[in-house]
Order: structure tokens, then C-alpha cells, then sequence
């Protein structure tokens, strides 16, 4: 066990990570703090959820003086979700030493980010895009910046930010310090990190497992028309605190928010089409506990990170086994226990066997909760409500009119009302959900364009990364721009700046003949 006592940091510092309620370092914490302090560039390799916030943030704010002027730390991130919440991290641990810190990221006003630049922050935090937008207006300049971080790397070479990074690195003085934190160390990634770092250190802490311990899974194999169904029985029988359902696409989040508010659930959806004010609207509820089930896509999820979501249900099988893992990993944080479970339609086994081949983790099958479990979850949840309200006492002003009822009817018999009432009735409204194409088994065939070493449908991360049913080909320089995992919709094609529907254009064989692309199945844009 390391403690940060034992990392020599100054007493705010440490006053703010006790406060944050922090007492022992993670694993890449305990790593990765003290080389960063002592100024070296650095690789770490970590999974979402582990701590890596902190492992960068910590150093980083240690290096800066309150008084400083400048911009002198300039973090990096996929996300505006993953840009925010990072940014509100590093504001927790940096109060007591008074640094001011800014997140930059696309869906807010620009102008209002100029007026808050005005304001001299220490510490930028930002997606490539719009930090490239303010160095090209000046508004931002990075000649002053002593610290550079690439928080998960692999997600920002794959949305397609390639070309960006590396303009804006060119920005940055060569006498820095760079940390470059991901998941996973494609080609693309070694190539960056040679680069623009000089004789990193490289700190790993991937489990054995893919799938994090903690987190219990199990699926459910059901036909699609009777997903809502058992979701609703599933949501009955575990009673979750706080739970994300996964839905494919933007019209099924939709669909499915509105069925749950019909059926008396408290629910609401999350998806790229919603302003920014509105997805912060829907967070803000779904953390004050004003609605307990969140129906989100893959993208508008990334970088989400709740405390106290117990449950996570893939009502639609996600794409591919990283997205899995992604989904998964919203519960089980900070070493409390979780469960995740997934809707499988018979014709997506195949799929969901080829996820626990890649994630090295067996997925128990469960069968879908009887009516009966389901009420019997609900009372279970009731029990315990009124067993608190026995425990605390206050009840006096109750026992006259309990003991008069009591004198004229069983006992048994007034507890199994009050049960009921507190129950409620589920309404009984009609629920119809547009059926979602199920996610096959892609049959492995031999890539004529790599010798017939890798399967069809991975072109490898340094070319674009999976192929499974994503919108946009490989499209543009170094094949990053086609992949367009954070932008939801078609492909971005990065040469010529424009849209595409995701079809690739027919290519031209050496003999001049026009070759038709590889049929590829589409499906709607999250």
C-alpha cells in the first residue's frame, strides 16, 4: 500500500486529496506520481476508471506556482465529457493552492471562451479541435507551456486527431515534459510517443483481465420484441440505485426513455443530438438521483464517470468488445462491486461469444426474471424502506391512528396494503420499439491488403482501427480521419473536410478496372 504522504507534497496538496477522501494511491498512481514529479516524460498504460486523473494531475499542479500568469499545463482528451470531467478533477485537487483551470471543447460558445481566457488560467484542458480553432484565432498561445498530457491516446488517434496533435505539439517549446496515458499501445500510439517524447519512462498496470473483477456479469438471451419487457422486469427484480441502460442508436435511446417514463420509470436519454445544455441537464439529474436510470449511446457515454451507478444493462449488444468493456466499466468504480448485464438476441450469440474470446472473461447466462421475481424485487426494496423508518424512530405522531386501525383488522393484512401502496401499480402502457437489426459474427476472411495475416474486419488501430459496422471508411492521411468514434454520424473524411454517408468510393485496380467496395452491413449513426 503507498500512501501520498509518501510522495513529499506540499501541504495543500495533500489537504485537497484528503478532503477528496483519497487514502491509499491506485496502482498507476503509486507509478506514476513520482516519476512525473521528478520531471521525466513518461508512458502510461492504464484502463478507464484506474486513477489516472490524479496520477497526471497531482505532479502537474505540484509544478505550478499560484501566482503564475501563464498557461503553463496543457492536457489533452478525446471528449468534451472526458475534457469536463478532468477538468473538474484537477480543480478539486488544485483549491487549496488556489490554480485556475479551463476546459476548452466544441458545442460551446467560442466567445465565451475567449472572455474566459481572459482570465489568465494556469491549466488548459481541452479536445483537439477546438484547441486547434483557438491557436489558429491566438487566442490561445502555448509558447509558455511546461507540461503537456495525452489523456487516452488511443481514443483520440482513432476519432481521427492525428493531424491535430501533432500541430498543436508543434506549438509547444521542445524543453517540457510530456505524459501520454492509453488503454493500449497500437503502432500508432509507439509512433507519437517516438515522436514528441524524449526517453520516456513506460508504466503499465493492465489487469489479466479485460473485464474489471468487481463487476458481475450475466446475459439474458430474449427475442428483440421482447427487450422492453425484460427490462422492465430486470429494473423491477434488482431495484438499482443508479443504472445505465445502453441503447445502439440515437432513435433507440429516444424510444426507449420515453417507454420508461411511460411505464412510471424514472428515466431520460443521452445522445449526441441533445445541445450541450441539455446533456448537461440530463447529467445533472442523473447524479442528484433525480432520475435513477440514464438510456445512453456509446459515444454520448464516453468519459462519463458517476459514482454510485450499481447496474449497467446492454439493451443492444455493442459493436465491438472494446465498446463492451467501455460500457461495462460505468459501475464497479472505485472498487465497489456492480453488475452489467446484456440483452442477447438469439442471432447475436455468435457476437456475444466472440466478446468473451477477446475480453478472456466467460459470460454467465441467466433466465429472463418471472413476473413473480420481479414484484417480489419491488416489495424486497419496500421492506427495507420501512425497516429504516422503524430504525429511526420520529413515528409517535403515527401510533394513535395505527393502534385504532389496528383494533379493527389484522395486522398482516395492514402491512400487505402498505405494501402495496408503496409498491404502485406499474401502468400498463402500450410499449412499441423500432426493432434493431441484430449484430452477427463477423466471418474471418484474409485481408488481401496485409497478406492474409489479419481478419477482414480489423484493419488494425494504426489504419482506422475496428471495421464492424462503423460509419466511414479509412478515409484520409495515416487512415485516422474515416473512424469517427466521437463524431456521431458518417464518416469525416480529413483531406477535403467533408462528410460522407460511410460507403467507401469504388478504388481503381492496377489494370485500370473499377473495383466495387466490400459490402458492408450499415447501421444507424448513434
Amino acid at each position: 500500500m503507498t500512501t501520498f504522504a509518501e510522495f513529499d507534497l506540499e501541504p495543500k496538496v495533500i489537504q485537497a486529496i484528503t478532503e477528496l477522501g483519497f487514502e491509499e494511491a491506485t496502482p498507476i498512481q503509486a507509478k506514476s506520481i513520482p516519476i512525473a514529479l521528478q520531471g521525466k516524460d513518461m508512458i502510461g498504460q492504464a484502463q478507464t476508471g484506474t486513477g489516472k486523473t490524479a496520477a497526471f494531475g497531482i505532479p502537474l499542479i505540484s509544478k505550478i506556482a499560484r501566482n503564475d500568469e501563464k498557461i503553463r499545463a496543457l492536457i489533452m482528451a478525446p471528449t468534451r465529457e472526458l475534457a469536463i470531467q478532468v477538468a473538474e478533477e484537477i480543480e478539486k485537487l488544485s483549491r487549496f493552492k488556489g490554480l485556475r483551470t479551463l476546459p476548452i471543447y466544441g458545442g460551446q460558445d467560442i466567445v465565451r471562451q475567449i472572455r474566459a481566457l481572459k482570465k489568465k488560467p494556469q491549466i488548459i484542458i481541452g479536445t483537439p479541435g477546438r484547441l486547434l480553432d483557438h491557436i489558429n484565432r491566438k487566442t490561445i498561445k502555448l509558447e509558455d507551456v511546461n507540461t503537456v498530457v495525452l489523456d487516452e491516446a488511443d481514443e483520440m488517434l482513432d476519432m481521427g486527431f492525428m493531424e491535430d496533435i501533432q500541430s498543436i505539439l508543434k506549438q509547444v517549446p521542445d524543453e517540457r515534459q510530456t505524459m501520454l496515458f492509453s488503454a493500449t499501445m497500437p503502432p500508432n500510439i509507439k509512433r507519437l510517443a517516438e515522436q514528441f517524447l524524449k526517453d520516456p519512462e513506460h508504466v503499465s498496470v493492465i489487469p489479466k483481465q479485460v473485464s474489471a473483477p468487481l463487476i458481475e456479469q450475466a446475459y439474458i438471451e430474449v427475442p428483440e420484441r421482447q427487450k422492453f419487457e425484460a427490462l422492465s422486469r430486470l429494473i423491477d427484480m434488482e431495484s438499482p440505485e443508479l443504472a445505465i441502460v445502453f441503447g445502439r442508436t440515437k432513435r433507440r435511446v429516444d424510444e426507449l426513455a420515453e417507454a420508461l417514463q411511460k411505464r412510471g420509470y424514472s428515466a431520460d436519454g443521452l445522445h449526441g443530438d441533445l445541445s450541450q445544455n441539455q446533456r448537461d441537464a440530463v447529467m445533472r439529474k442523473f447524479r442528484d438521483g433525480s432520475i435513477d436510470v440514464l438510456v445512453a449511446t456509446d459515444v454520448a457515454a464516453r468519459g462519463l464517470d458517476v459514482s454510485g451507478v450499481t447496474h449497467v444493462v446492454n439493451f443492444d449488444l455493442p459493436q465491438d468488445p472494446e465498446s463492451y468493456v467501455h460500457r461495462i466499466g460505468r459501475t464497479g468504480r472505485a472498487g465497489k462491486e456492480g453488475e452489467a448485464w446484456s440483452f442477447v438476441t438469439p442471432r447475436e450469440i455468435d457476437h456475444l461469444h466472440f466478446i468473451e474470446r477477446v475480453t478472456r472473461h466467460r459470460i454467465p447466462r441467466k433466465p429472463l426474471p418471472t413476473l413473480a421475481e420481479a414484484l417480489e424485487g419491488k416489495q424486497r426494496i419496500i421492506a427495507e424502506r420501512l425497516l429504516e423508518a422503524v430504525e429511526k424512530g420520529e413515528l409517535n405522531e403515527y401510533k394513535g391512528l395505527a393502534i385504532q386501525m389496528l383494533e379493527q383488522y389484522d395486522s398482516v393484512q395492514l402491512l400487505s396494503a402498505a405494501l402495496k401502496l408503496m409498491t404502485g401499480e406499474k401502468r400498463e402502457a402500450s410499449i412499441e420499439l423500432t426493432p434493431e437489426d441484430p449484430i452477427r459474427a463477423k466471418r474471418r476472411k484474409p485481408d488481401i491488403r496485409s497478406g492474409g495475416r489479419k481478419p477482414s474486419n480489423y484493419s488494425g488501430r494504426s489504419n482506422g482501427g475496428y471495421n464492424s459496422n462503423r460509419s466511414g471508411g479509412s478515409g484520409g492521411k495515416g487512415g485516422y480521419g474515416g473512424y469517427n468514434r466521437g463524431k456521431e454520424g458518417g464518416g469525416y473524411n480529413r483531406d477535403s473536410g467533408s462528410r460522407y454517408s460511410g460507403d467507401r468510393k469504388p478504388r481503381t485496380s492496377s489494370n485500370g478496372e473499377t473495383r466495387r467496395p466490400a459490402r458492408r452491413e450499415d447501421s444507424s449513426s448513434e
